[in-house]
């Protein structure tokens, strides 16, 4: 494991027979090799080369390297390796999606990620910069038991201090300084005040036994604003797991991107300032995810539904 910079940029140098391949596999708007770096050109259901900067800045020699996938689309990320044979170096996915609300994988797709990659010989890299020590002290990989390559984590890993952290196996690892002969450094590399705090939060995680209370919270917060949106008639769709949580501006499943995109900004802005009048600050986008933490109790997630249920009926 190494103490790094941003870190999915960090992961993109190591090494000849793990990244010297032209093409990058990369899910759709899973923040990774670059974060929040593309748009993309995509018809329901396939794959994609043709990339769009989602800001100024971000050179064509990145976008053109990059192949966009849906989530949860096994048979797009199967095309994109068939048609692009031996060209794919890395196939590099949040597990469970953060970065556009909460997005869960369907049964299979995982299992079906690893065999597909372990099959063509492609590094599989999970993003668990969201859901690191979040979902479980061992991420999304240990509470579903599938083992990628290589893992991204952000300042969970700090205690909330700046660091960022990737590890892998070790004949990928290996190639990376001091041992191997990719240079890596980074101003938080080692910092003792980040290490320091990150060790502290990991034991208090396991002393208090941190992620059954926050998931059994979760749980119960997830049904009473179900039993918000249903009583009061509306087709929103609640969705999450563990102690992560959102609520999407429109009706039926959502399961990518793209179903997330069909919500009603306009709404969730409103409920917003109604909540945040109440006294909850939430994130400010529909495209991001709420959290309970530790420090929560019974009593706030009461005063949260109760906002909740006074802001969806304006």
């Amino acid at each position: 494991m190494n103490a790094t910079r941003p870190q999915s940029s960090s992961i993109l140098e190591i090494g000849p027979r793990f990244i010297t391949l032209e093409t990058v596999l990369k899910t759709l708007f899973l923040a990774l090799v670059l974060p929040d770096s593309f748009e993309m050109m995509i018809s329901s259901g396939r794959w994609c080369r043709k990339t769009i900067p989602s800001s100024p800045g971000i050179p064509e020699d990145f976008t053109k390297n990059t192949i966009l996938v849906p989530y949860n689309d096994i048979d797009a990320i199967k095309s994109a390796i068939s048609e692009n044979k031996d060209e794919i170096a890395a196939l590099i996915l949040e597990p469970i999606m953060g970065n556009v609300e909460v997005v869960l994988p369907e049964d299979g797709y995982l299992e079906e990620i690893r065999e597909v990659t372990l099959e063509n010989d492609i590094v599989l890299i999970f993003d668990e910069v969201i859901t690191g020590f979040r979902i479980g002290m061992g991420g999304v990989q240990s509470r579903l038991g599938i083992v990628p390559d290589m893992t991204t984590l952000g300042k969970i890993v700090g205690g909330g201090f700046p660091i960022g952290i990737f590890g892998g196996k070790r004949d990928i690892m290996e190639r990376v300084a001091p041992s191997g002969d990719v240079y890596q450094a980074g101003t938080f590399s080692g910092n003792p005040v980040s290490l320091t705090a990150g060790i502290s939060v990991i034991e208090v995680l396991e002393e208090e036994n941190v992620h059954k209370k926050i998931d059994e919270m979760g749980e119960k917060f997830r049904d009473g604003l179900t039993q918000v949106v249903g009583d009061l008639g509306l087709n929103y769709v609640v969705q999450g797991i563990g102690s992560m949580f959102q609520i999407f501006f429109t009706d039926g499943e959502v399961k990518d991107y793209a179903d997330a995109k069909r919500s009603d900004l306009d709404s969730f802005m409103k409920m917003f300032r109604s909540m945040l009048e109440d006294g909850v600050f939430l994130p400010p986008s529909q495209f991001e995810t709420n959290f309970i933490s530790f420090a929560h109790t019974d009593d706030d997630v009461e005063a949260t539904l109760a906002a909740y249920e006074k802001s969806l009926r304006l």
